[in-house]
């Protein structure tokens, strides 16, 4: 005898397939036509209500749109082309700075080269730059050292898909050749590196961490990856993601945290966090779309960079939602992840969504004239987390800084504002859901993409225009917040400022601050306004350059 409980699922049931029905949503056979009943069925799911007469004068009109939707599906459509509507973060009245002047690092005149290997492999960029131009250290032997450890520690994490290690030895006796010859291209000059495996580069496998597209090539180098090369820069290997950047778990495993091999690393920047925590490399790239730079580099205990939207360009990057993603860098240090941002900024003719913009940095510019804000409410509580939190503002209080109260508020409701990623993320990956591939991703829980991705098909799309509007609410009102100060402090995860500030696309600088008392890296975040990564820059290197919280390293890699 049925139960009373038992009525819902079917309930649940006899309504997604009336809403398929009406979407032309089918898997395995064509469904039948549509009837009063399908529509009253999937109103339900909408929360709407139609009379027989509506619904009897709508059946018309949804039989075209299903017949359109059939003809738009005979298109196949390559996961790099964009919608023709394209995001613009900036508030009324803003444009960004065009004025680009010449950068200053400030770099050390000269760095004692260390005796071990494994303290040379834990250097920041903007220490290996001065013993590379200086010659005490020649890029073919640091491509070495990252080489030896990749291989020695890479199964260990299951962080990396790709080794490339004949044309990153080729790349890095070039830039020695080039050195030799006095030609030096800047501080990225002969730095191996490594990216996130849904970065394309044209001869290698373009993964995207998931087993349908685990053997794909994709014919075209990304343009960062150009930028970076074109730099000086030496790509020695494809690091893991989170199947199609989400999590850690991909179609070899789950990528794991240096601090604790039991814990997966985050993501979906998996692998690059898990890389540089552990030395493998002493920058990677990473992206954003709602967490996926800042989590793992909290995990790892390593310093990530999410620039503005539209500063970098996305052009031969996986896609998942073409208004939310951001190609940031993961290294140990803010100063270094400035560096890299200075090379990939730009505007991009193949990816519209750029927009032209400065990316001005010197170190003799005073940090000290910064105005400074934090989010009060969530510094309070108590713990480990709190206490660390805390004592950054205790640092910046001792520096002579000024710490303002300000209050993250706002009308709209960024969590329902979210659901158009869930529908740029389905269209995106339209035909893994339509063709049953989905079913081969490791990950198959409520809260992964298979079902995410089904589910985003009943968003209707009136729904997914009115969050856009609301976005535009929202973009307003952080300017007004923001405006005021030029950075704001915050706990990496306080409140909903991670999910509002990647809706609103405004820089995030994740740095290291401590420990919690299992042990594991804890973080504080800094934010600033559209385009002013530079000041996250100055901030995050005066409170490393007084702390020591970024130099911790993991001790099963300390060797």
């Amino acid at each position: 005898m049925e139960s009373k409980n038992t009525g819902r699922p079917r309930l649940f049931i006899l309504l997604a397939a009336t809403v398929c029905l009406i979407l032309g949503f089918t898997v395995g056979k064509r469904m039948g036509d549509i009837t009063p009943a399908s529509i009253e069925g999937a109103s339900e799911l909408f929360g709407l209500s139609f009379t027989p007469a509506e619904k009897d004068s709508m059946i018309g009109i949804l039989s075209s749109q299903r017949n359109n939707y059939e003809a738009l599906r005979e298109i196949k459509l390559d996961n790099s082309i964009a919608p023709a509507m394209i995001f613009n973060p900036l508030p009324q009245g803003f444009t960004p700075s065009l004025d680009q002047k010449p950068l200053d690092w400030g770099l050390a005149k000269s760095v004692s080269l260390p005796e071990k290997e494994v303290d040379i492999a834990y250097l920041p960029v903007h220490k290996l730059a001065v013993l590379i131009k200086s010659k005490q250290l020649s890029s073919e032997r640091l491509t070495k050292i990252y080489l030896d450890r990749i291989k020695t520690y890479s199964d260990t994490l299951l962080c990396l898909i790709t080794l490339m290690e004949d044309s990153a030895l080729a790349k890095a006796k070039a830039m020695d050749a080039e050195i030799a010859a006095g030609k030096y291209r800047g501080p990225l000059h002969g730095i191996p590196y490594g990216i996130k495996d849904l970065l394309a580069v044209k001869g290698t496998k373009t993964t995207w961490g998931a087993m349908p597209y685990k053997d794909q090539e994709i014919d075209m180098t990304a343009t960062v990856v150009h930028k970076l090369n074109d730099a000086g820069g030496v790509l020695i290997g494809k690091f893991t993601l989170g199947a199609l950047a989400m999590g850690d778990v991909w179609y070899g495993g789950v990528t794991k945290n240096p601090w604790n091999l039991k814990q997966g690393s985050s993501g979906s920047s998996a692998g690059s966090a898990s890389a540089v925590s552990a030395g493998l490399v002493p920058f990677a790239l990473g992206t954003e779309t709602l967490g996926s730079i800042v989590s793992p580099s909290t995990r790892n205990g390593v310093t990530g960079l999410r620039p503005t939207y539209g500063r970098v360009s996305k052009n031969g990057a996986m896609a998942l939602s073409w208004s939310m993603d951001k190609i940031g860098s993961i290294s140990r240090s803010a100063l270094d992840d400035g560096i890299v941002l200075s090379v990939i900024n730009g505007e991009d003719s193949m990816d519209a969504s750029t927009i032209k913009s400065a990316f001005n940095f010197s170190a003799k510019t005073d940090v000290k004239k910064l105005r400074i804000g934090y989010f009060n409410a969530y510094f309070e509580g108590e713990g480990s987390g709190v206490d660390n939190n805390k004592q950054v503002l205790e640092l910046l209080r001792n520096q002579g800084f000024e710490l303002h109260p300000v209050e993250l508020k706002t009308s709209v409701n960024p969590r329902a504002i979210q659901l158009m990623l869930m529908v740029e993320g389905a269209a995106a990956f339209d035909e893994l859901t339509r063709l049953g591939w989905d079913d081969q991703l490791v990950a198959q829980h409520k809260s992964a993409w298979p079902n995410l991705f089904r589910a985003a098909r009943f968003i209707p799309a009136v729904e997914y225009v009115q969050a856009a509007r609301q976005r535009t609410v929202l973009i307003e009102e952080m300017h007004e917040i923001m405006k005021d100060y030029d950075v704001i402090v915050t706990p990496s995860y306080g409140g909903q400022q991670l999910q509002i500030t990647n809706l609103t696309g405004h820089p995030a600088l994740c740095l290291p601050n401590g420990f919690n008392d299992s042990g594991s890296p804890t973080s504080i975040t800094l934010l600033a306004n559209l385009f002013e990564e530079e000041k996250l820059i100055m901030l995050g290197d005066l409170i490393q350059n007084n702390s020591d919280w970024q130099a911790k390293r993991p001790p099963m890699f300390d060797r």
